[in-house]
């Protein structure tokens, strides 16, 4: 059948074509049927919403169609109906735990990049790599399929640097500090990082508070080329975009498979050409590898899909016992890098951290001795260079290169958690930090979060006050304050820890 295009003002979340009940009924169509819109040289994929938003002769299309692609308002396509594609059946062969083929795992990537898999369909092979997995040929073809589904960054500068956390850990602002070390050595680190998508704040977060993060991919070139690093949302570009599809289903099934870890990780850096690759692996109780072992064999798989790719890779297991610094959430974590930036001191786990990380990129890209790394970080931190190199970094993306620490706006509804009891400090929780947080509003109200007075180890006495919970509303702060008191974020404890007697 052929239709009117009509631009309808909402986002599905999914790539929906809308028709009139009346036209369905007549081309046998039923709700999410896969349908092709074809245009001239433009050929779309969508599922069926049958709703009377439209009228006979209307094909609705939402804003997550438009984003995409250029159709215009009352254009005439062509809409027919699709068989299921040959993917599906290597989704399947999956399912059934057997090993798929470069070109099989080549099929899956393209298809759901062309919007040809429908969400539950993806949801299925996301729920196939969780239960039978992945093994390391697999990885590979996986990574390099996603890589090259989408755009790919050519950077005239080289040895090109690159680092990534795993997550897990609250507060983790550390890449604020370490990409502006490493640039202001001489390096060349065109650092993309994500939005939060269960933590309080991701980097990405972070650093739009400062500036701009949101650039398209000739717009990183240039400034990378000229300063020799930027720190941008990798969602605004279009590097492996199956990535950004499979993790809606990965959040919505609450499963993070090992093998799409990896290649959703290292599918990007490919992308970006990143030559030399840093992963940190915060480790600990509450983040989401507990145990040393666990992280030296995903430090393994890192490795060897590095040498695949081409690539040299090398990995930092760190502490992810509890929070880096003493802030979570977007607005508190900006000030808290930029008074470290500017004063070259901070709380020593977010110093030690950055310094730590840096000095192996640094020894990495051959500007520092084995062993001197850590050093120069530190002297470059102290110095006022790295701080400078920030400064670049924020003007060249948009935004003002003199804001202050005090220039930055936080959340004014406050609540201040005090010690129940004197003793000390065993314990803290980084899910019911990052979830007090997350009730403020972070990351999205900016100023949401949380400012921590101790750390484990710490002695206080009754009263003396352990956190803050900063929101942007009062109704946020109440939600937080339930929250925090439901949960047990920290732990004060005096040094008998129990009591037992005859029985």
């Amino acid at each position: 059948m052929r239709a009117k295009v009509r631009l309808l003002d909402l986002y599905s979340g999914r790539y929906a074509v809308f028709l009139n009940p009346k036209d369905a009924e007549e081309v046998k169509l039923h709700p999410d049927d896969l349908v092709r819109l074809e245009s001239g040289k433009k050929t779309v994929f969508g599922s069926v919403v049958i709703s009377t938003l439209v009228e006979k002769g209307e094909v609705g299309l939402s804003r997550d169609v438009f984003k995409l692609h250029s159709f215009s308002e009352g254009e005439t396509v062509l809409v027919s109906p699709t068989g299921t594609p040959e993917s599906v059946r290597y989704i399947k062969k999956k399912m059934q735990g057997k090993k798929l083929r470069k070109v099989e795992i080549e099929s899956i990537v393209k298809d759901i990049v062309d919007r040809k898999l429908r969400d539950i369909e993806i949801s299925s092979f996301v729920t196939s790599l969780e239960i039978n997995g992945l093994d390391m040929d697999e990885i590979a073809a996986l990574t390099i399929a996603m890589a090259e589904t989408g755009d790919m960054l050519d950077i005239d500068r080289k040895p090109i640097m690159d680092v990534h956390s795993i997550g897990g850990v609250p507060g983790n602002k550390t890449n604020v500090l370490v990409v502006p070390i490493v640039a202001a050595a001489g390096l060349t680190i065109p650092k993309t990082s994500s939005r939060a998508i269960t933590s309080a704040a991701g980097t990405a977060d972070v650093v739009e508070v400062l500036t701009n993060v949101t650039l398209e991919l000739d717009e990183i070139k240039r400034i990378v080329e000229k300063i020799g690093g930027c720190l941008v949302w990798g969602g605004a570009l279009n590097l492996a975009p199956a990535d950004d599809i499979t993790i809606k289903a990965e959040r919505a099934l609450s499963v993070d498979p090992r093998g799409l870890m990896l290649a959703s990780i290292m599918s990007k850096k490919y992308a970006m050409g990143s030559q030399y690759v840093l992963i940190d692996i915060p480790t600990g109780k509450g983040v989401k590898v507990e145990s040393v072992d666990e992280a030296r064999s995903l430090a393994r798989d890192f490795i060897e899909l590095g040498k695949r790719l081409g690539q040299y890779i090398e990995v930092a297991i760190t502490y992810g016992g509890q929070p880096i610094g003493h802030t979570v959430g977007p607005a508190l974590e900006a000030r808290e890098a930029m008074e470290a930036l500017i004063t070259g001191r901070g709380p020593g786990s977010l110093i030690e951290k950055a310094v730590g990380l840096a000095g192996i990129l640094l020894e990495m890209g051959g500007v520092a001795s084995q062993g001197m790394g850590r050093r120069m970080a530190k002297e470059i931190l102290e110095s006022g260079k790295a701080y400078e190199k920030m400064r670049e970094i924020i003007e060249e993306q948009g935004g003002n290169p003199d804001v202050k620490p005090d220039d930055i706006a936080i959340g004014d509804k406050t609540y201040t958690f005090t010690a129940p009891s004197g003793g000390y400090v065993t314990f803290i929780d980084n899910r019911a930090i990052t979830g007090i947080a997350r009730a403020a509003g972070a990351p999205e109200d900016k100023g949401a979060g949380i400012e921590l007075y101790v750390k484990v180890g710490e002695k206080v006495k009754e009263g003396d006050p352990l956190f803050t919970v900063h929101a942007e509303t009062e109704a946020r702060l109440d939600h937080a304050i339930v929250f925090a008191r439901r949960s047990e974020p920290i732990r004060i404890e005096g040094m008998v820890l129990q009591r037992i007697g005859n029985i």
